[in-house]
């Protein structure tokens, strides 16, 4: 992974008017994975989505850590789901064409 893949977490709190402490709140309770580059804190650049998403349910929402543990959990189990449809699904076709 290069540094061009990774946003340092000073940059991202400084721009999201947001305290670092969160974000290694974060880490702490395995929401996001922070990667450390001589010695300097960064986020990869493929979690950010997930991050801000998490950003927006704690900050906009007022929702606490245990509450977006849940509604993450559910979220992935939902894609899970949706997966797992999509392939019965594709499955099913084959015998409605025949």
């Amino acid at each position: 992974m290069t540094t061009q893949e990774l946003i340092s977490v000073e940059v991202f709190c400084m721009n999201n008017q947001i305290d670092t402490a969160f974000i290694y709140n974060l880490q702490q309770k395995g929401f996001i994975e922070i990667k450390t580059v001589d010695n300097i804190a960064f986020i990869p650049a493929d979690t950010l989505a997930e991050l801000e998403k998490i950003i927006t349910l704690h900050f906009e929402l007022d929702i606490n850590m245990e509450g977006i543990e849940t509604i993450t959990y559910l979220l992935n189990q939902q894609q899970i789901l949706q997966k797992e449809i999509a392939i019965l699904k594709n499955r099913l076709r084959i015998y409605e064409d025949l």
